[in-house]
């Protein structure tokens, strides 16, 4: 009954109700973002006793979190700026996720092709790979190898032919970093935080000594304001870090430097890849070409940005230099703009290093503590978001000891903390449990492949699923959606906090990017829907269902500067 009513606290509808709490409840740690670092932190403060708070002025994972490569690194391009204490912990971190959350991560073998006058030869990479194994603790099954180009060929038969010497084959991990973040944020809910999207920071308040005491906060859907008090306030805004430091009037020393990143999205049909490929292109930057549910997906770019943060987009540039690369390295598939499916651009918020190009600065994270007493965490990666989250954790409670506080919190257990949906007794018990529910949908009315693909999605919540499809059939039918449809929408709004179509086909399914065709044919029925379940106006749906538009265009027509 405990996790029904913290379901209903992540349900769409509740939105209001869950401002309302934190408005009238004294917080301990207030987070800003909720990126895969805010949602990261709001999990280890919450399962260490603390009451946490966390508002997010966008829909959850709309920034940097949903627009990344898809991968949970080891690391391999550290190890080429001999960042060795980055490579070990992200090898270490992506072993942890991965256990937590199998549903959402995905072992993928990696060909790294070996060219005559290339960045990398055959005997540093075979070193390379097998340090990398050892300081990221891979495991002995996972370890890499090193092929001949016959060999590598028969791996990757679109590789150019040309100059090709070899390849290393190494494990790198494929994950959906949008429902990772979604996963995390729902476990730290469940775990006792609140949690809201499209709720705004507007003004930080301040006590006695100008110290940080909690901040005015604008639900950007209902346009109500919620004054919110909090002993500890995290800034984990990821490009925005900056913006909240100067409203804190803190934004000196170190700063932010925004990259941009982006990636094409391909018909399996015109870029029909077998194997995943990490290969430098000719003015030395590294790009994957990865194959995913019937697309291949390539990238990425790596630009200064200065433009909205908001809304990063693909530009011609982008979209040209990506498809000069992808037909330098694939040469016999002459890949044109028309092939062009989807795409997404993202920014990373790096730590300014002077004298660098975006492609040499680190991606190490690092923590700033105002006079005023505001936490910002700034850079990072993905892969290192529960050890970032724990090291900002571990900063509240000694600044709260230093500060006399008698509160006792435990240390951090997020190791051995499955995310929502991550209770499979491990990687390994994840195969079984896919195969099992597989078998079981039928039942539920899905099909083979319905069942397999929300088991494969949802992890230990496709029970919940199932369990909604009796009494979601009405409701399908008379907005004319299939089944399964109707009853991953119904979820994400009464479990994800889904409040716009965008934030269900961009955030909650990825099918903007990798179903396009599928968003264009069902968006209307889901749109009425949605309109039904959470009682828009009619401004609202225009709105909405312009929003959507927008973000469908921006997915393939490149912006022209």
């Amino acid at each position: 009954m405990k996790n029904d009513h913290k379901k209903e606290n992540f349900a769409a509808q509740s939105r209001e109700q869950v401002l309302a709490e934190m408005q009238q409840s004294h917080i301990d740690v207030l987070v800003i973002g909720g990126g895969i670092t805010g949602a990261g932190i709001a999990l280890d403060a919450a399962a260490r006793g603390m009451k946490v708070a966390l508002v997010e002025m966008q829909d959850f994972a709309a920034g940097t979190s949903s627009r990344s490569t898809k991968l949970v690194h080891g690391g391999l391009r550290y190890l080429k700026q001999l960042e060795i204490g980055v490579v070990a912990e992200v090898g270490k971190e992506r072993a942890i996720v991965y256990e937590n959350g199998p549903h959402v991560t995905t072992p993928e073998w990696m060909l790294l092709p070996l060219y005559k006058g290339g960045t990398f030869g055959k005997f540093s990479t075979s070193i390379g790979l097998r340090v990398y194994d050892f300081l990221a603790g891979v495991k002995r099954k996972e370890r890499r190898m090193m092929l001949s180009a016959a060999d590598t060929l028969a791996k990757e038969p679109l590789l150019k032919r040309e100059g090709l010497k070899g390849g290393g084959y190494y494990v790198e991990y494929r994950t959906d970093d949008a429902r990772l973040t979604i996963e995390v944020m729902k476990k730290a809910v469940e775990t006792g935080a609140l949690s809201v999207n499209y709720a705004k920071v507007e003004t930080l308040r301040y006590g006695k000594d100008n110290k940080i005491t909690g901040a005015l906060v604008k639900d950007t859907i209902s346009g109500k304001s919620y004054e919110l008090k909090a002993t500890k306030i995290i800034n984990a805004t990821g490009p925005w870090v900056d913006d909240i430091r100067e409203m804190d009037g803190s934004k000196k020393g170190k700063t932010l430097r925004l990259t941009k990143g982006v990636h094409l999205v391909f018909d399996k049909s015109r870029f029909p890849l077998r194997q995943a490929v990490y290969f430098d292109t000719p003015d030395g930057r590294m790009v994957f070409a990865i194959p995913r549910a019937g697309k291949t997906y390539f990238g990425t770019t790596d630009t200064n940005y200065k433009g909205n943060a908001v809304n990063p987009v693909m530009t011609l540039e982008d979209r040209t230099y990506l498809l000069k690369a992808v037909n330098f390295m694939f040469p016999e598939l002459k890949l044109a703009e028309a092939d062009v499916e989807s795409s997404w651009a993202g920014l990373r918020p790096l730590i300014q290093q002077e004298g660098k190009s975006p492609s040499e600065i680190s991606r190490r994270d690092e923590i700033f503590v105002s006079e005023s007493g505001l936490i910002s965490i700034a850079g990072g990666k993905l892969t290192g978001y529960r050890k970032m989250a724990e090291t900002v954790v571990e900063k509240v409670v000694e600044l709260l000891g230093q500060e006399g506080s008698q509160a006792h919190f435990a240390k951090s257990e997020t190791k051995t903390i499955p995310m929502s949906g991550g209770d499979l007794g491990g990687s390994s018990g994840y195969e079984p449990f896919v195969q099992k529910k597989t078998a079981e949908g039928a039942r539920y009315g899905f099909t083979k492949e319905e069942s397999a693909y929300l088991a494969e999605h949802y992890g230990s919540n496709v029970d919940q699923l199932f369990s909604l499809s009796q009494s979601t059939a009405e409701w399908a039918a008379a907005f004319e959606l299939p089944l399964v449809l109707a009853v991953q929408l119904r979820y994400s709004l009464e479990a994800e906090m889904t409040v716009k179509p965008v934030d269900f086909f961009i955030r909650r399914t990825g099918d903007l990017f990798f179903r396009i065709g599928y968003v264009k044919q069902w968006k209307e029925a889901v749109i009425a829907a949605m309109a039904d379940r959470l009682g828009w106006s009619g401004e609202q749906r225009a709105a909405y269902t312009a929003e959507l538009e927008e973000k469908l265009t921006e997915a393939v027509e490149p912006l022209r500067s």
